[in-house]
C-alpha cells in the first residue's frame, strides 16, 4: 500500500475533502478512512502542486507485497550548441561519432533501466517463505528423486493455461484496495470503528474530488462515466465521493441561504423577512437533500461491504488452502487461541503468591433480559445460546474466544466435537448441550454457578477477541431461586469487572426507562473513570416507537443521561424478539431499520454508533490494545511468582522431583498395582496352612460344643457314630460352606494389607499412605465372591465328612495329635475361665496380696461342693438334675453360703467341661496304639476310638476346604481383587475432588503451583512472541 509523506498530504485529498459541510462532525486528515487514504495515495502526484496530474494507468499488487518507491525519471540534459560546417566529410564524421556515443549510452542506460524493472518486479512479488509449510514433507522428498526438466518440458505452453485463467487485473485492482481497507485494521479509538465515519465526520478540508475528472456539466457525465469505467470499482468510489460532495455543497448552500442575517447587518439595515412560502421551499430543499446525502452515503456504505464480502471469501479460500495440510504437517494454533489457551489456565489457578489474573477479556453484563446475549450472538454470527421468555438463562459464566477461521463451527475445551453452526441441528445440540452445562455446575439449592464454561467460535470474517457473558444482574429474587441468587451474581460480575484491564460491555435494555437500570450502577462503581467501558443500547427499534422524545435516545448514547463514563456508546438491534429467526435477517432489519430511522436521518445518532458490526470492530479493537499493553506486565508478574515457588522447593525439598498431584497419582497407582501383583506370588502352601488354622479357629467351637461333646454322652459306639454323622450333615447343609468362605475373604484381606504394609518399608512416600488405605477399603468393598463356589465348596465338605476311613497308621497318629492339641487348648481354656470364676487360690493371696471378691467367694464354695459330686459320680452326665441343684444349694446354705440355682448350672458347666476333656486326653493317650484296633474294627477289644476317627474325619474335611479356597484365591479372586483394584484406581484418578482430599500437605501445593505458573509464562511468553511477529 502507497503511503502519502506525514507533512503535507495530496492535493487530491485536500480537494475532495470539503472546508465547510452540513455536517456536525469534523475528522482530522490522519484519521481518514483506510480506503480514502488508498484514494489518497493512487492519484496523489507527490507533494508538488504544481506537477500535472499522473494519467499513467495504476499498477496492482498483491496484498502480501510492497509498492516499490518509483525511481525518479531522469531528464537527459540539453545539447550543446554544434558549429556548422560547411564541407560535408566532416559533418559526416561528427554524425558517425555522435551515433556511436547514442549506442554506446543507450546499451548503458538500457541495462541500468532492466535492473531497476526487474528489481522493482522482485519486489512486487509476495514474500511465500511463510507458507512452505503447506507443502507436505513428502513433496520435499519426491523433488529429489523426480527430473523436474523432463516433466516441465511435458506440461503445456503457457499462452494455452494463459487463456484458461481468470481476468488477473481485475482480480489484482480489487486485491490491492482490500489490502488497503483491511490491513490497516480499526481505528485505535472506539468511536471511529466503522468506515460510515469518513462519510459523516468532516476536518473542514478542502472539497474531496478527483484530480483527473473535470467537473461534470450537464453533458459531461457520460464521459466521465466512462473513464471510471476503464479504471474499475476505484471510479466507481471516487465518482460517488464526488457525488456525496455535490450533494453536501448543495445541503450547505440551501442552508446558508435559509440562515438568518448576523446581527451587526440587521440592526442598521431592516431587512425584510422573507415570505413563508419562501421559507417552506427552503427547508424542503434541504431535507430533499439530507434524504439523497444519506442514499448516496448507503450506496457507499453497500460498496463497502461488498468489498468485505469478496475479501472473506477470499481469505476462506486461503484458510481452506491451509486447511489441506493439517494430516501432514502440524499447524500453528491462531493467536486467539493462545490467548484463549492461557485464560483457561488461568481460570482454574488458585495462587498463594498474589500473582492475580489481570490478563484482558471482554466481560459482557447487563440486567436481566437486556439482550447481553443476542448481542454476543450477532458478533459471533451464530444463535448458539439457549433462550428463553423472561426467565434466567444464563446461569453460569460462559467464556466464548472468537476467532477467524474457514467454517462457522463451535467447540468447548474439553470436547473434540465439532458442531456446524450452519446447521440448525448441531446449533440445537449446541444450545442443548449450553444449558446441560450450566444445569450441572450450579449445586443443589443454588441458582448460579461461578463455574465458567469454555467455548470456542470460528468462522469467516469473526473479529478476534475472548468474551465473557456474564447472569444477569437481578433486582429482585423470585420464587424457586436461592435466597443468595442476587448476592452470587453480583459477586460473580465484580470479580470479572475488578479486574483492571477487563473490558467491560455493558448492555442496557433501550426499550424500558433508563431510571430502573441496576447494571449502570455496579460499572460505575468498578470503573469510575470509563476507561474500560464500552455502553450498549439496544432495542432501539422499541425504544424509538415507545419514547414520546426520541432525543432521551440522543442523550444515552451521548453520555449526558446516565452519571457512568464510558470510551463509546452504540445503538444497536438484535431483531423482533422471535428465537427462529436467523442472524442474517436480524442484520436485515438491523440495516433495514436505521436506514430509514430519523434517529440517523435527523443526526441524533452517528452512523459509526450504530450496527453490532461497527460494535464488533469496536470492541475487537480496544481488547486487542488492552492486550498489547498489559500482557508484557502480566508475564513479567508470574516470572516473578516462579521464581519465589522455586525458591522455596529449592530450601525445603532439595532431592525430591517436582512431582504435582497428577504425576504423585500415577506414582502411587502403579506402587499399589505392585503390591496387588505380589498376592499372586504367594505359594499354595501359605495359603493352605493360613486358611486351614483361621478355619479351625472359627469353627473349632462349634465342634466342640455341639458335636463332640452330645456325641460323647452316648452309651455306644453305633449311637456315637449316628449322632456325629447326622450333626456333621446338618453343619455341612447350614453353616460350614459359609463360614468357610468367610474366613478365605478375611484370609485375603489380611494378605493385601500385609503386602501393602511390607511394601511401605521399601523407600514408599508416606504421602500416599490415606490413597492407599481408600484404595484398599472401597476395593475390599466391591469385593465380592463367586457366588457358585460355596454350592462347589458344600459338596466337597459334605463328600469329605462322609469318608470315615483311615487307611495308615501315620493317619492315625495325625488325627491323636490333632485331637491332643485341640483338648489340651480346650482345657487350658476351661481352667482359665474356672480361675476367674472363683478369684486367686491361697499362693496368689499370700504373695499377691488379693483377696476374692463376695461373688468368687460363693462360686469358689460352690465349686467345691460340685467338685466331690463328681469325685462320687465320675460317669455323671453333662446336664444337673434339679434334685442335684437342690442339694448343693442346701448344703452350701448349711455351711452359710447363699446361692442362686442359675449360679450352680453355670458354675457345674465349666466344671463338667474340665472334667470330660480330661477323661478325652486320657482316653486319646489310650487310642496312640488303637489303630490295629481299629482296623479289626474295635472287635474282642474294650477299647473304642470313635473320637479320633471324628478328629480324622474333621481334620481332613479342614484340610480339602483350605486346598479348595486356595484354588478359588489364585485362580479367580486374587484376579477379581486386582480388577477392582484398577477400577478404584480409573475411579480416584477421573475424580479430581477425590485426588485433592487423598494426597494433601504443601509439599503437593507447591509443586501444582510450580507447574501452573511454568505453564502460564511458556503459554504467554509463546503468546507475546506471537503477538510481536504479527505487528
Amino acid at each position: 500500500m502507497l503511503r502519502a509523506g506525514n507533512a503535507v498530504a495530496c492535493m487530491a485529498c485536500k480537494n475532495l475533502l470539503p472546508s465547510r459541510m452540513g455536517v456536525r462532525f469534523r475528522l482530522p486528515l490522519q484519521k481518514l478512512h483506510p480506503l480514502s487514504r488508498a484514494i489518497h495515495h493512487r492519484y496523489s502526484s507527490n507533494n508538488n502542486p504544481q506537477r500535472p496530474p499522473h494519467c499513467s494507468s495504476a499498477r496492482h499488487f498483491t496484498s502480501l507485497s510492497r509498492l516499490p518507491m518509483r525511481p525518479p525519471k531522469s531528464r537527459s540534459g540539453g545539447h550543446g550548441y554544434q558549429q556548422q560546417r560547411s564541407f560535408w566529410v566532416a559533418r559526416l564524421a561528427a554524425r558517425l561519432l555522435k551515433l556511436r556515443y547514442i549506442l554506446l549510452g543507450s546499451a548503458v542506460g538500457g541495462g541500468y533501466t532492466a535492473k531497476k524493472t526487474y528489481d522493482e518486479w522482485k519486489d512486487m512479488m509476495p514474500d511465500l517463505s511463510e507458507y512452505t509449510w503447506i507443502v507436505p514433507d513428502f513433496v520435499w522428498e519426491l523433488s529429489e528423486n523426480i527430473d523436474l526438466d523432463k516433466l516441465a518440458s511435458a506440461l503445456p505452453d503457457v499462452e494455452e493455461i494463459a487463456k484458461l485463467l481468470p481476468d488477473m487485473e481485475k482480480i489484482g485492482e480489487n486485491f490491492t484496495f482490500l489490502k488497503s481497507l483491511l490491513s490497516s485494521g480499526v481505528g485505535s479509538e472506539v468511536i471511529g470503528a466503522s468506515g460510515l465515519r469518513l462519510l459523516l465526520e468532516t476536518s473542514g478540508d478542502p472539497t474531496l474530488k478527483a484530480p483527473e475528472i473535470q467537473p461534470t456539466t450537464a453533458a459531461g457525465p457520460e464521459s466521465g462515466d466512462k473513464q471510471f469505467k476503464k479504471q474499475g470499482l476505484l471510479a466507481e468510489l471516487i465518482l460517488i465521493q464526488q457525488q456525496i460532495q455535490q450533494h453536501e455543497e448543495e445541503v450547505r448552500r440551501a442552508a446558508g441561504a435559509n440562515a438568518p442575517p448576523p446581527p451587526s447587518q440587521t440592526r442598521p439595515t431592516q431587512a425584510p423577512n422573507p415570505s413563508p412560502s419562501r421559507k417552506s421551499s427552503d427547508k424542503e430543499k434541504v431535507d430533499q437533500l439530507q434524504e439523497e446525502l444519506l442514499r448516496t452515503q448507503l450506496k457507499y456504505q453497500r460498496m463497502l461491504e461488498r468489498l468485505e464480502k469478496e475479501n472473506k471469501e477470499l481469505r476462506k479460500v486461503v484458510l481452506q488452502k491451509d486447511d489441506k495440510g493439517i494430516h501432514q504437517r502440524k499447524i500453528k494454533k491462531s493467536l486467539i487461541d493462545l490467548y484463549s489457551e492461557v485464560l483457561d489456565i488461568l481460570s482454574d489457578y488458585d495462587s498463594n503468591y498474589n500473582t492475580q489474573d489481570h490478563l484482558p477479556r471482554v466481560v459482557v453484563v447487563g440486567d436481566q433480559s437486556a439482550g447481553k446475549t443476542s448481542v454476543l450472538e450477532m458478533i459471533a454470527q451464530a444463535r448458539i445460546f439457549p433462550r428463553g421468555s423472561g426467565e434466567m438463562m444464563t446461569r453460569s459464566p460462559v467464556k466464548v474466544t472468537l476467532s477467524e477461521g474457514p467454517h462457522h463451527v463451535a467447540m468447548f475445551k474439553d470436547s473434540t466435537r465439532e458442531f456446524d453452526l450452519g446447521k440448525e441441528d448441531d446449533l440445537a445440540a449446541l444450545r442443548r448441550e449450553i444449558e446441560l452445562r450450566m444445569r450441572k455446575s450450579v449445586k443443589e439449592g443454588q441458582t448460579v454457578s461461578p463455574e465458567t464454561i469454555s467455548l470456542s467460535v470460528k468462522g469467516p470474517g469473526i473479529q478476534r477477541m475472548v468474551l465473557v457473558d456474564l447472569p444477569g444482574v437481578i433486582s429482585t429474587v423470585t420464587a424457586g431461586m436461592a435466597s443468595d441468587t442476587k448476592e452470587t451474581i453480583f459477586s460473580i460480575s465484580k470479580a470479572y469487572m475488578q479486574n483492571p484491564n477487563a473490558i467491560i460491555l455493558c448492555i442496557q435494555d433501550g426499550s424500558v426507562d433508563a431510571e430502573r437500570s441496576i447494571v449502570t450502577d455496579l460499572v460505575s462503581q468498578m470503573d469510575p473513570q470509563g476507561k474500560r467501558t464500552i455502553f450498549v443500547l439496544t432495542k432501539v427499534d422499541l425504544a424509538e416507537k415507545n419514547l414520546a422524545s426520541p432525543s432521551r435516545i440522543q442523550q444515552i448514547i451521548e453520555g449526558k443521561l446516565f452519571p457512568m463514563k464510558a470510551l463509546g456508546y452504540f445503538a444497536v438491534v438484535t431483531g423482533k424478539g422471535s428465537s427462529s429467526e436467523s442472524i442474517d435477517s436480524i442484520k436485515d432489519y438491523e440495516e433495514d431499520f436505521f436506514q430509514s430511522s430519523r434517529l440517523l436521518r435527523e443526526g441524533m445518532l452517528k452512523a459509526h454508533q450504530v450496527t453490532t458490526k461497527n460494535l464488533s470492530l469496536a470492541v475487537s479493537d480496544c481488547f486487542w490494545k488492552m492486550v498489547r499493553e498489559s500482557v508484557e506486565q502480566q508475564a513479567d508478574a508470574f516470572k516473578a511468582s516462579r521464581f519465589n515457588l522455586e525458591t522455596e522447593w529449592k530450601n525445603n525439598y532439595p532431592r525430591l522431583r517436582e512431582l504435582d498431584r497428577n504425576e504423585l497419582y500415577e506414582k502411587a497407582k502403579n506402587e499399589i498395582l505392585d503390591e496387588v501383583i505380589g498376592l499372586s506370588q504367594v505359594t499354595p502352601k501359605h495359603w493352605e496352612s493360613i486358611l486351614q488354622k483361621k478355619l479351625w479357629d472359627r469353627v473349632s467351637t462349634h465342634v466342640i460344643e455341639n458335636i463332640y461333646l452330645p456325641a460323647a454322652q452316648t452309651m455306644n459306639s453305633g449311637t456315637f457314630n449316628t449322632t456325629v454323622d447326622i450333626k456333621l450333615k446338618q453343619w455341612t447343609d447350614k453353616q460350614l460352606p459359609h463360614k468357610a468362605l468367610e474366613v478365605a475373604w478375611e484370609t485375603l484381606q489380611e494378605e493385601f494389607a500385609r503386602f501393602m504394609a511390607e511394601y511401605k518399608g521399601k523407600d514408599q512416600d508416606d504421602i500416599f499412605d490415606k490413597l492407599k488405605e481408600a484404595v484398599k477399603d472401597e476395593s475390599i468393598k466391591r469385593h465380592k465372591w463367586n457366588e457358585r463356589a460355596m454350592d462347589s465348596l458344600r459338596v466337597i465338605q459334605h463328600n469329605a465328612l462322609e469318608d470315615s476311613s483311615i487307611t495308615d497308621k501315620p493317619q492315625w497318629d495325625a488325627a491323636i495329635q490333632f485331637m491332643e492339641e485341640t483338648l489340651k487348648s480346650r482345657l487350658q481354656d476351661t481352667e482359665s475361665v474356672i480361675a476367674d470364676m472363683v478369684g486367686p487360690d491361697w499362693k496368689q493371696r499370700w504373695l499377691s496380696w488379693t483377696n476374692r471378691t463376695a461373688e468368687q467367694h460363693i462360686r469358689n464354695e460352690t465349686k467345691n461342693e460340685l467338685e466331690r459330686l463328681l469325685k462320687l459320680h465320675e460317669d455323671h452326665t453333662a446336664y444337673l438334675a434339679n434334685d442335684e441343684v437342690t442339694t448343693v444349694r442346701k448344703n452350701l446354705e448349711a455351711r452359710g453360703v447363699e446361692v442362686d440355682p442359675v449360679l450352680i448350672k453355670d458354675t457345674w458347666h465349666q466344671l463338667y467341661r474340665r472334667h470330660f476333656l480330661q477323661k478325652a486326653l486320657f482316653h486319646c493317650n489310650l487310642c496312640r496304639r488303637g489303630f490295629y484296633y481299629y482296623q479289626r474294627h474295635f472287635v474282642d477289644s474294650e477299647l473304642e476310638c470313635n473320637d479320633v476317627v471324628l478328629f480324622w474325619r474333621i481334620q481332613r474335611m479342614l484340610g480339602i476346604t483350605a486346598n479348595t479356597l486356595r484354588q478359588q484365591l489364585t485362580n479367580t479372586e486374587v484376579r477379581r481383587l486386582e480388577k477392582n483394584v484398577k477400577e478404584v484406581l480409573e475411579d480416584f484418578g477421573e475424580d479430581n475432588e477425590k485426588k485433592v482430599q487423598l494426597i494433601t500437605g504443601r509439599r503437593v501445593q507447591l509443586a501444582e503451583d510450580l507447574k501452573k505458573v511454568r505453564e502460564i509464562q511458556e503459554k504467554l511468553e509463546a503468546f507475546i512472541e506471537a503477538l510481536h511477529k504479527e505487528k
